[in-house]
């Protein structure tokens, strides 16, 4: 099969061409998992954290890609959730133990065997992948190939952090980066709550003219002062300064969700700026984002159909995959990456 494979970890500043193209042996079933052809694999920052080694595969080289959209090709002997043509989705969480306390919670997403796709196990950046039956999800007919794969990560994981935000209707909410995540959640809010006011925060003076025709009421860079104190604010950035400057916008008793699986150590020093009275006193809440369970990809998937919840997507051929990169890692974001592949 063709994919484009990460041999060693380097930086993007230094290396534009982080992947190779290589032609690989097809995956080999186990009895409970399918092999599945893929037809597209999303592009996400997270593939930029592996590679700069901020969240490092155990082991090289590896596919990337964890938003694989797929037919099924061949299941496992012990497989016999779907069938051979079955469109499936693969999300971030490739497995769990099963057997710890979360995972019997169905917070599978804290298990301390949690194994991600596209980084303990090969993804979609190539023809075909491997993956466990009960950690892949039938896909809505009324999204297409390069729509669905968004939804298992971007979508999914947006999904997670407005329900942590624990956000009414009425409120005031904050988006502070606007990329695949934060559109999503812009496009549900719209959907779920008529009343919320979105403010957004961008450094993209195209990300914050795109906020505004999806429906957000401001927009302005990540260090502008909104018109008003927010009660929510979900954080999709690489960083660390607009983590301050939004405890500084956050009302009283306000949250703060940071939705990043790491964040770059460039502007770090920027937190010795925290101040305790202005920027967590009166009960402010920091609440981190940690991968996804198999619950919020589900329930996701059929709240994105049942709302007609379409991601905005550019689409690249598998061998564009350093061009995508590159460019989400230029900021040269409208909505959604996405590589097509079958």
């Amino acid at each position: 099969m063709k994919a484009m494979i990460l041999n060693e970890l380097c930086s993007l500043q230094r290396n534009k061409t982080p992947l190779e193209f290589a032609i690989l042996p097809d995956p080999i079933v186990e009895e409970n998992e399918i092999l599945v052809r893929v037809l597209t694999s999303g592009v996400c920052h997270t593939e930029l954290d592996e590679i700069e080694g901020r969240t490092p595969p155990p082991k090289l080289p590896v596919v990337l890609g964890h938003q694989v959209v797929g037919r099924v090709e061949k299941t496992g002997s012990k497989a016999n959730i779907f069938k051979a043509g079955d469109r499936v989705g693969v999300a971030w969480i490739y497995s769990a133990c099963g057997k710890c306390e979360f995972c019997l919670n169905g917070n599978e997403n804290l298990c301390p065997d949690f194994k991600a796709t596209g980084r303990d196990a090969n993804g979609g950046y190539a023809e075909y992948m491997a993956a466990p039956e009960g950690f892949a999800y039938p896909i809505p007919e009324v999204f297409s190939d390069s729509e669905a794969a968004p939804l298992l990560c971007a979508g999914a994981i947006g999904y997670r952090s407005l329900r942590l935000a624990a956000l009414k209707d009425g409120q005031k909410l904050g988006l502070t980066g606007f990329g695949a995540s934060a559109h999503l959640v812009l496009k549900m809010v719209r959907h779920r709550y008529p009343n919320v006011t979105v403010y957004v925060f961008a450094r993209s003076e195209k990300e914050r003219e795109f906020s505004k025709e999806l429906g957000a009421s401001w927009a302005g860079d990540t260090s502008d002062k909104p018109p008003d104190k927010l009660d929510c604010i979900i954080d999709t950035t690489p960083v660390w300064k607009p983590i301050v400057n939004a405890l500084n916008n956050l009302e009283s008793g306000g949250r703060l969700i940071i939705n990043a699986i790491r964040k770059e150590e460039i502007d770090k020093d920027y937190l010795l700026h925290l101040d305790y009275a202005t920027h967590l006193w009166m009960e402010k809440e920091i609440k981190s984002v940690a991968n996804v369970s198999r619950k919020d990809v589900s329930e996701f998937l059929s709240l994105a159909a049942d709302m007609r919840i379409k991601p905005e997507v550019q689409e690249y051929e598998l061998k564009e995959a350093n061009r995508a990169l590159i460019e989400l890692q230029e900021r040269k974001i409208r909505g959604a990456k996405v590589l097509k592949i079958g």
